[in-house]
């Protein structure tokens, strides 16, 4: 024995490797049959499977240009990250952008700007942009809302992010004044850290889900009560990345605390369906979304990737006969989703952002309903061109997912559904997510905010207006193809923009409704 120890001392490191990759090499040959490459070349093959998991972050850093990659490309991101670290988010010597591209967006400046007075609010405040609508304000719901933010943050729950990043986005949205859309998950003690809150279930009904797995009124009602930051409720029909599609969440990732919070067993694999139990029918639909403000108080909305209009269409018939309705709609684009999903639903199932919004508003607008909804736009939509081609086409609001994900760290790594979030914010990992500083990313992702409501409001007054809301379809162009080379949306879209009543930034300030109250008291 003691003679094999002073051999084995005796071996040199390369001697061992030399060892190891023979052990490896008669594995692969002898032992394996799963992998085809690594049986037919030995040592040599793992190489090949290495260099294809490092594939896209050797593009991204290496191969890909500024304006090449998807979803976001360099530049935006780049962007994101400057304005969230208050960094010089400029560009030198002139735009990279290929301005002929499809759907390359213009917005017209005005010859002499809108004029900024002494006492106007921006000229205190430049990132001083609130929602130009109330919600429930028509419904003459008990607890009318008006975000204090124009831009805010986007359906996604805790379980699809990290404890440390929900966490940072609601104190983000409280030092921004924004609001904090909670996702699908429930009500998590993150999001309880001062933003105002928008309370969101689907078809797993988390957070107020009964034993049997179905709505339970009783239970909204009381976290309402219990928790009077949520300041209004969203019925997520579905969403961008894979709208009509249920999801599972195994067994393993449930937590006790969110088996707690989703009201769901440790351990156990939980199913959130493709429909509804709650309901079938969009009168069942319409009468859901009335009992729950009735007993809430609270506005009520729905939020839906578009594709067919027929049940659309019936919703807005039922509005017109009986004058009820949802006080907000969040359209999602199918360019959406910061979770999982199939290739086949996130590539191919509804319609992107800008076809299916103004297909939706198109609807309401030629029934007369436009006035009762606050219309919410969530697809991409995080940059200040973006949000004036989207005000312009009648959205009211803004949310943001990806971006307010990369505003707190996140690179893009799109390995979201692994649970291996390299920048903690899509993984339930303690180890990944203890890099996340709260109140430094906080920080940034109200920066960001800051610095997006700035550029969109230092562009609306370029086009001569006070608020984005004036912004009319013709006040924006897009290139369209090389017969009818760019048009203004009006043009493209086959309908006018209903206009806001609108009287000034001094009314919005003033509101009563006013949203983000812990954070004007506070500033």
């Amino acid at each position: 024995m003691e003679q094999i120890i002073n051999v084995l001392g005796n071996i040199p490191w390369w001697g061992w490797l030399l060892i190891v990759l023979l052990i490896v090499a008669l594995r692969d040959i002898f032992f394996q049959r799963s992998h085809t490459i690594s049986h037919n070349f030995p040592i040599v093959g793992h190489m090949r499977y290495w260099f294809e998991s490092i594939g896209p972050e050797m593009r991204q850093y290496f191969v890909a240009n500024n304006r090449e990659e998807l979803p976001f490309n360099r530049i935006e991101r780049s962007w994101i990250y400057a304005s969230a670290k208050r960094e010089n988010n400029y560009e030198g010597f002139g735009t990279d952008r290929d301005i002929y591209a499809h759907q390359h967006i213009f917005v017209k400046n005005q010859l002499m700007a809108y004029k900024v007075a002494q006492n106007h609010p921006n000229k205190k405040d430049k990132t001083f942009l609130p929602c130009a609508k109330v919600m429930g304000a028509y419904n003459k719901r008990q607890k009318p809302y008006r975000p204090a933010s124009a831009i805010n943050v986007s359906a996604m729950s805790f379980g699809s992010l990290s404890a440390a990043a929900v966490e940072s986005l609601n104190v983000g949205v409280l030092k921004a004044g924004a609001y904090h859309n909670t996702g699908e998950g429930g009500l998590s003690p993150y999001h309880q850290k001062g933003g105002d809150v928008i309370f969101h279930f689907g078809t797993g009904y988390f957070g107020v889900r009964s034993k049997d797995g179905n709505f339970s009124m009783e239970k909204l009602k009381i976290l309402v009560e219990e928790n009077p930051f949520i300041k209004a409720i969203e019925i997520k029909l579905s969403q961008g990345a894979k709208p009509g599609k249920g999801g599972v969440l195994p067994g393993a990732k449930i937590t006790p605390q969110i088996a707690k919070i989703r009201g769901v067993e440790v351990g156990k694999d939980v199913l959130s369906p493709a429909t509804h139990k709650a309901f079938s029918t969009i009168p069942e639909l319409l009468q859901l979304i009335e009992d729950i403000a009735q007993q809430t108080g609270l506005p009520v909305g729905i939020k839906g990737a578009i594709g067919k209009l027929d049940q659309w269409e019936e919703l807005a018939n039922l509005m017109v006969e009986t004058g009820r309705g949802p006080d907000f709609i969040t359209v999602d684009g199918g360019e959406g989703g910061t979770g999982a999903a199939p290739p086949s639903f996130a590539d191919h199932v509804s319609l992107p952002w800008v076809y299916g919004y103004s297909s939706l508003y198109r609807l309401f607008l030629d029934k007369n309903l436009t006035d009762r909804i606050v219309f919410i736009g969530s697809g991409k939509l995080g940059f200040p061109a973006k949000a004036a081609m989207a005000f312009a086409l009648g959205a009211d609001c803004i949310n943001v997912a990806r971006e307010a994900m990369m505003s707190i760290g996140c690179i893009q790594a799109q390995i979201c559904h692994t649970n291996r979030c390299p920048s903690g914010v899509a993984t339930q990992s303690k180890w990944l997510q203890a890099g996340i500083s709260v109140p430094l990313k906080s920080d940034r992702l109200a920066q960001y905010f800051r610095t997006f409501r700035k550029e969109l409001v230092e562009i609306t007054h370029a086009a001569g207006y006070e608020h984005p809301c004036e912004f009319t379809m013709d006040d924006i162009q897009v290139n369209v193809d090389d017969d009818f080379l760019h048009s203004d949306l009006q043009s493209t879209y086959g309908y006018e923009k209903a206009k806001v009543n609108f009287n000034g930034m001094q009314e919005l300030q003033d509101c009563e409704y006013l949203g983000g109250k812990h954070f004007r008291e506070n500033n």
